[in-house]
């Protein structure tokens, strides 16, 4: 492929990416039908999904950034075609995810008592307690699917898991129509229908994801390595370097949103689930960019495997415009539909009204978002993970949280100037991560001519 033909390059990374765009997308569907069907239960259950998925988001996203250590090396030993390398990586990062797995959903049995101190509405929090114990749990199950489907995306094979996630989101809201509401027989069970619903599609997906990846024909080759591969600490470490600092890049941001929802939820269970609606909705199109973002990571990983430097660029680098032209699409969604979109979430007006305004913010913030998404991802397919996630940290919580802060509470723009906190740490996250990505492409690309 010649570097100079963008035509293929986008051809190549769209059939990577809108796969996986639409797998991750199916990831905060859950959250969104939850959001969207016990909103009409009332504005206390809204709020209560609220609080408990500001939580259990930043374990899910920790626990996703873990699992993203395999990709890259899969990708790279894809490009050297080193099978029995691949099937190594697979072993261990089985064993790494499920044990934090494990320790997530630990930590979770105890992120309910959390929200006691965090100054919430007293019948938010009671609510949100057993609904976050039960999608805690939901951690095990998901772990086993993220480490399956990263290991197929890392070889390029991204559909499948898109049709298994589809699925079962599917069945979730099915679930979620008949355990919320009380049908077929069931007692109504509001808040915690929601999150048995989503346990039960979750290990549905687990399921299917291992038995596609155990039985396909495209996998044979790399199980043929299974018994003679062996377990080492440098392959475990090798992941974790990775993984680890991954997981950290999404608990400095996404922690940094949930809390942007902590401080909200000072203002008040309306100002609360107003934010929920604006967030779900913003969540949407950066799931969808995440997509993006791996066919960046498999991209560059397999060109780096070639030692392709060239190619490895330009195919970076139409990543970002592919997420340019998303997110700003989606911006002007949220701008014109601003009034229209939190109606599917609630009848409240007052709830309308703030997530309205947000929405505006949040079509601000949208190219930010995509590129600094999308420049995660092209460092990680390098291997380069440590000053990203120290960048992410600064963004957020040096830069964005205080000024959300002081403009929330300081300066008095309420919940708006929380969400102006969070575009400039946006903001600043994009700019760095370009830079950086281009400059060490330009450095490498020189070392190999």
């Amino acid at each position: 492929m010649k570097t100079t033909d963008f035509r293929e390059h986008f051809k190549r990374n769209y059939q990577l990416a809108y796969p996986v765009v639409l797998s991750q997308l199916g990831h905060v569907l859950v959250g969104t039908a939850d959001s969207v069907m016990v909103g009409r239960v009332g504005t206390e259950e809204l709020a209560a999904v609220s609080v408990a998925n500001a939580v259990f988001s930043v374990a899910m996203m920790f626990g996703i950034g873990v699992s993203f250590g395999l990709t890259p090396l899969i990708a790279q030993s894809d490009g050297e075609g080193n099978q029995r390398a691949g099937m190594r990586f697979l072993k261990h990062s089985f064993v790494i995810n499920v044990l934090f797995g494990i320790l997530l959903f630990g930590i979770l049995l105890f992120g309910g008592y959390i929200l006691d101190i965090l100054n919430q509405p007293k019948d938010v929090v009671a609510l949100a307690k057993p609904y976050l114990a039960i999608v805690g749990f939901s951690l095990l199950p998901f772990m086993v699917f993220q480490t399956f489907k990263q290991f197929a995306e890392g070889l390029s094979l991204t559909k499948q898991a898109m049709y298994i996630t589809l699925s079962a989101n599917v069945i979730n809201i099915l679930l979620n129509y008949v355990l919320i509401f009380g049908k077929l027989g069931f007692e109504p069970m509001g808040l915690v229908g929601a999150g048995w619903a989503t346990l039960i599609s979750r290990i549905i997906m687990a399921v299917a994801m291992v038995l596609f990846v155990k039985y396909f024909k495209v996998f044979a080759v790399y199980w043929n390595y299974f018994k003679v591969t062996v377990w080492n600490s440098a392959t475990f470490k090798r992941l974790l370097n990775l993984g680890v600092p991954t997981g950290f890049q999404y608990i400095f941001e996404v922690g940094a949103f949930a809390s942007a929802a902590i401080m909200i939820g000072w203002m008040g269970a309306v100002p609360l689930a107003s934010h929920q609606v604006a967030m779900n909705l913003a969540s949407i199109s950066y799931m969808m960019a995440t997509g993006i973002s791996a066919a960046a990571t498999v991209r560059v990983g397999n060109q780096l495997g070639q030692r392709d430097i060239p190619t490895m660029r330009i195919a970076a680098f139409t990543c970002f415009l592919m997420a340019i032209f998303f997110m700003a699409f989606t911006g002007l969604v949220f701008m014109v539909f601003n009034h229209l979109l939190p109606t599917f979430y609630t009848s409240d007006p007052a709830v309308i009204s703030i997530a309205a305004s947000l929405l505006i913010i949040a079509a601000l913030f949208q190219l930010s978002d995509g590129i600094q998404v999308v420049g995660l991802g092209a460092l990680r397919g390098m291997g380069d993970v440590k000053l990203p996630t120290l960048v992410t940290f600064m963004a957020y919580w040096v830069i964005g949280l205080p000024c959300g802060y002081l403009l929330a509470f300081i300066l008095d723009f309420g919940e708006q100037g929380v969400w102006y906190g969070l575009l400039i740490g946006l903001s600043v996250t994009a700019v760095i991560l370009f830079i950086r990505f281009n400059n060490k492409s330009k450095k490498l690309m020189a070392e190999l001519a």
